[in-house]
């Protein structure tokens, strides 16, 4: 399906992509995200480009503000969409453990923690009654009362990354514990306490993704809109209604299926988006099939990585290939042995999180 060639190719479009400053934009000079940076900077690592990492990193950490937050959207350095959203403020805790696993970089661990910290404090301070997560602060900095369910199941995975960092540096974070057991109760029996989104595909898998439904269940959320969602030979559409697939939201879906233990369809899904690959080795966001046409007419950086770690989930080839099906069980990279990945997460090691 993929060489190893051809993934490196791939992350080497991506460290293109980036800016001197270390920023990591949708696309050169276009416009940034934090959720997708870090996403684009987890490729990064997987693909031995450990300093752009720690450059998008650097980059995100600086724009941090007083409250934990970030701009929902940057452009040429400066905030261009100001809201302050929980799934911005969570995810860097997913990039910076995903660092951690592929590179055992203490000094930026030792860095990016008090960043993290805040991120994830503010996020559970937009924990609503019922345990779900606001979307984002209201411009009195009070907690919206909308709660999405991707953004939820994406934060689950950041509290429990999060939750992991702060063993390993041995700063134990008693509210995370909480929330993330409450926020995985809402995620798996509390569907009302979520903006009804159920015809985007994102809801359909990320709660199998971010890990907070497993087992039959997982099997059992799959199967139930695999045929609204999936296009054989295409990939899966991001909006059921809409006759339009998706690079990264198919590459996300073979995640949740080897989370759920599925790899060969999750195999049969990378294989799929193929299509979508471009001769540098990076990747157009969609493709709208009736019309046999790319779009948009753009391709994005979240899009490769997305495949970057795809392809690493199911190869096994990096230490931080597993980080979808179990954060908190991993070792260090280069940890091996039973006892020392013991020593390394004491309590954690074997365990599964709430």
């Amino acid at each position: 399906m993929l060489t190893a060639d051809q993934v490196r190719r791939t992350v080497s479009w991506i460290a293109g992509e980036q800016q001197g400053d270390g920023a990591l934009p949708w696309f050169r000079a276009g416009q940034l995200d934090p959720w997708d940076s870090v996403e684009a900077a987890m490729a990064l690592d997987v693909g031995g480009e450990h300093a752009g990492a720690v450059a998008a990193y650097r980059w995100l950490a600086a724009r941090q503000r007083a409250d934990g937050s970030w701009a929902a959207e940057y452009r040429a350095g400066a905030e261009s969409a100001p809201a302050a959203e929980s799934n911005h403020a969570g995810y860097l805790a997913v990039g910076a453990w995903h660092s951690w696993l592929t590179a055992a970089d203490e000094e930026l661990v030792t860095e990016l923690w008090p960043v993290v910290r805040a991120g994830l404090d503010l996020v559970t301070r937009m924990q609503l009654p019922g345990g779900a997560i606001s979307w984002a602060l209201r411009p009195d900095g009070t907690p919206d009362d909308l709660a999405l369910l991707t953004g939820n199941a994406s934060l689950f995975q950041a509290l429990r990354c999060g939750l992991a960092l702060a063993d390993l540096v041995g700063e134990a974070q008693p509210d995370w514990e909480l929330a993330v057991a409450d926020l995985g109760v809402a995620l798996r029996g509390r569907p009302e306490a979520f903006a009804d989104r159920s015809r985007y595909s994102m809801d359909w898998y990320y709660p199998v993704l971010g890990g907070a439904v497993t087992g039959a269940q997982a099997d059992e959320r799959l199967a139930g809109d695999w045929d609204r969602f999936v296009v054989a030979g295409l990939g899966i559409r991001c909006v059921a209604d809409r006759p339009w697939v998706t690079g990264a939201e198919t590459c996300e879906l073979a995640l949740a299926l080897v989370a759920a233990g599925r790899p060969d369809a999750a195999l049969e899904q990378v294989a799929a988006m193929q299509h979508l690959r471009d001769d540098d080795g990076a990747y157009w966001t969609g493709f709208v099939y009736p019309d046999d046409a790319r779009w948009p007419v753009e391709r994005t950086t979240w899009t490769a990585a997305a495949v970057v770690l795809a392809a690493d989930a199911l190869s096994g080839a990096s230490p931080a290939s597993g980080l979808f099906a179990d954060p908190g069980a991993l070792p260090a990279a280069g940890m091996t042995d039973a006892t020392e990945r013991a020593d390394w997460l004491p309590g954690r090691a074997g365990t599964v999180f709430p």
